[in-house]
């Protein structure tokens, strides 16, 4: 549908945002098969009744999901419902009874004798009220009027004082890309209108479609070249697909917080990884953190996997062996997703580039203090020196590429014969990889998606995920234990809907024992110390130096797009294989006031000795994190997630800062007396 249509559709549901700024009240209006006064209870006001189970496009479970508002309904927590059925609808009921209003109102009872509070509605006599009308105005009309146009049937549900922390804004600006984010895969669109006084703006309603279309019509302005990308995903015979957009710098805000990986079922969201995943070690994604958002459609999951998967208030997973291993499937693909790790190489270099010079003095500066300091001589051996900057030269540049909806060829890089299998040690994943020129979206794409099968001797193969980028389709294989030494025989199939016969290819794959990977290895020799060296020889080892970190310095434009404010003192992000970052705020409040203050005017040294002593500070804190990670017998990535070293470095550095300069002043100046 285009945006015209959605309108049109999305005035069927409508939610109107009333009373005050501090104590808004929110409207629900469906315009659908509302419910007679005799069916309310049974309906609306009903709690464990089975009504919802066989509707595929609702959410309901055990038909309880509304009352989870009650609870945030002002201080009496009162909620006004009023329906009617729809005329068409009573007519093919056969009832005999006039077509009615129903009426009541909910709210909490703070009975005496009870062990609890309870919720009761009004049915006098145990009857819902009624009363007959041909419509009631109760739809929005031109702002700020909440009430003028007509509701003919459907259902209006009011929620008084509901309290929603953190959403005073117009109800098209946070609570819409809350509910975005919340509900990526509406089923149906929903008209917000913002009917409380005292706002401006040049409207005042918009149209909620969900994360899934906002990121599909402006993936152009907010979207990095490629992305979206797909990836089916297959755990312990589960089929998802995984769908990873990369924003531009500052753009992810407008679709999330801090979600990073969002797990959604029937196009709602039931929990998610926040950005903290990107950042593990094992990933090594942490450059982009801000700028990755991965959608997890978990729609194809059997009734036992949801119940493992998720919580029944669908705001996190389970703790299980299901969600674990979806966390390896989803470490391992961002890890070797080559899109992902080019866009990671090009922002380092766009950060870092032409600022290798500007590092020297810093050097310098270090290697000074080191060889002055038995402590920090100790902790970074032998001095600093700048990085090689070989992985920053430029290289050729590529034909853009251009993928088909419909791919013309789906073939192996490398065949893999019954008599030339490939080799693949049973706890190594097997990657096989495919040329292509389907669109990256292909896979995973919600109108005429390709459809991927591996099958092992004729039978599907479920343990497995695709990885589709620019013409490049890396295809992982989990294999069992029972199948080593074997050869086995898989075959691939791809189809689609303008495809009359699928492109099929095959190859072959050894089982092999277990073999010990290159950092096992590494663990398990312990090597002779040698004397230190520069030369190179046979077994000779060189001297260890500590490479310069490259500082950023931010200033007071980028601190928005930073998540910077006057407090903050420096940031640092790991570039997965090049180094630090250490980004320093040079318009902090703490410096700018030593700068006003300064009475030699000497601004150069004292901004130096700012920006050098927070990044000591910062070297000093990754040294002993790494030294103490390297002390730890078991060290896992949860335990690398609650002790993220990046976040404490940012909190301490924060901390430090408004002592820093006086303390490096004071103490510079400090004598000592012996009869004092």
């Amino acid at each position: 549908m285009d945006a015209s249509e959605r309108t049109r559709i999305a005035k069927y549901i409508s939610v109107v945002a009333t009373g005050t700024k501090e104590k808004p009240c929110y409207s629900i209006i469906d315009k659908g098969e509302g419910q007679t006064p005799e069916k309310m209870p049974l309906t609306l006001l009903s709690i464990s009744k089975s009504n919802k189970l066989r509707i595929p496009f609702v959410q309901g479970k055990f038909n309880m999901g509304g009352t989870g508002a009650l609870p945030f309904c002002g201080k009496n927590r009162l909620q006004l419902i009023i329906s009617k059925r729809h005329p068409e609808v009573f007519k093919f009921e056969n009832n005999n009874s006039e077509n009615m209003w129903g009426f009541t109102i909910v709210r909490k009872d703070n009975a005496m004798g009870l062990r609890s509070s309870v919720y009761r509605y009004l049915a006098p006599n145990n009857k819902v009220l009624s009363f007959k009308s041909d419509g009631l105005p109760l739809v929005p009309g031109d702002y700020p009027d909440p009430y003028e146009r007509i509701l003919e049937w459907g259902t209006f549900i009011k929620l008084y004082e509901y309290e929603m922390t953190g959403y005073k804004t117009n109800i098209q600006f946070d609570l819409y890309n809350r509910l975005s984010l919340l509900i990526p895969n509406v089923a149906l669109p929903i008209r917000l209108y913002e009917r409380r006084k005292g706002y401006t703006g040049h409207t005042f309603e918009t149209t909620l479609s969900g994360l899934t279309v906002r990121l599909d019509e402006d993936k152009r302005e907010n979207l990095e070249e490629g992305f979206p990308t797909s990836s089916p995903l297959c755990v312990q015979g589960q089929k998802m697909n995984a769908s990873i957009f990369a924003f531009k710098p500052g753009q992810s805000e407008k679709y999330s917080k801090n979600e990073g990986i969002v797990f959604i079922n029937n196009g709602q969201t039931h929990g998610h990884f926040t950005r903290s995943f990107f950042s593990r070690k094992a990933v090594g994604m942490n450059f982009l953190a801000d700028s990755i958002l991965v959608l997890i459609d978990c729609s194809d999951l059997s009734l036992g996997a949801i119940e493992d998967l998720f919580m029944n208030s669908r705001d996190r997973l389970r703790t299980s062996e299901l969600s674990y291993q979806i966390e390896d499937e989803l470490t391992d693909l961002l890890k070797n997703h080559s899109g992902l790790r080019a866009l990671r190489e090009r922002r380092i270099k766009e950060e870092i580039e032409g600022k290798l010079s500007d590092a020297k003095p810093l050097a310098n500066v270090l290697n000074d203090i080191i060889s002055k300091s038995p402590t920090l001589s100790k902790l970074f051996v032998q001095g600093v020196r700048l990085p090689s900057p070989f992985k920053l030269q430029e290289s050729k540049p590529q034909e853009k590429f251009i993928g088909r909806k419909f791919p013309t060829f789906f073939r192996l890089v490398k065949d893999f014969p019954k008599n030339m299998p490939k080799d693949c040690p049973k706890n190594m994943r097997v990657r096989i990889q495919f040329k292509t020129d389907a669109m990256n979206d292909y896979l995973v794409r919600d109108i005429d998606p390709g459809t991927f099968k591996l099958k092992l001797n004729e039978m599907e193969y479920k343990n497995t995920s695709m990885n589709l980028w620019n013409g490049t389709a890396t295809l992982n294989i989990g294999v069992t234990d029972d199948q080593i030494n074997e050869v086995l025989h898989f075959t691939t199939e791809i189809s689609d809907v303008n495809r009359p016969e699928p492109i099929i290819d095959e190859f072959y794959l050894k089982i092999s024992d277990p073999t010990i990977r290159r950092e096992d290895q590494h663990q398990s020799i312990k090597k002779r110390k040698l004397p230190p060296s520069d030369d190179d020889g046979n077994g000779s080892q060189k001297k260890s130096y500590l490479d310069i970190p490259n500082v950023r310095e931010v200033r007071r434009g980028e601190w928005e797009e930073r998540h910077f404010d006057e407090r903050t003192a420096m940031e640092v992000k790991d570039t997965g294989g090049q180094g630090y970052i250490f980004y320093v705020n040079m318009d902090n409040i703490h410096l700018l006031t030593e700068l006003k203050a300064s009475k030699n005017g000497d601004y150069k040294l004292t901004e130096a000795r700012y920006k050098y002593g927070l990044v000591l500070i910062g070297l000093g804190l990754l040294q002993n994190a790494k030294d103490t990670q390297n002390e730890k017998l078991q060290f896992t990535e949860d335990m690398f997630e609650e002790n993220d070293i990046y976040k404490e470095i940012g909190k301490i550095t924060r901390s430090i800062s408004p002592i820093l300069l006086p303390m490096i002043s004071g103490l510079g100046t400090m004598t000592f007396d012996e009869n004092n």
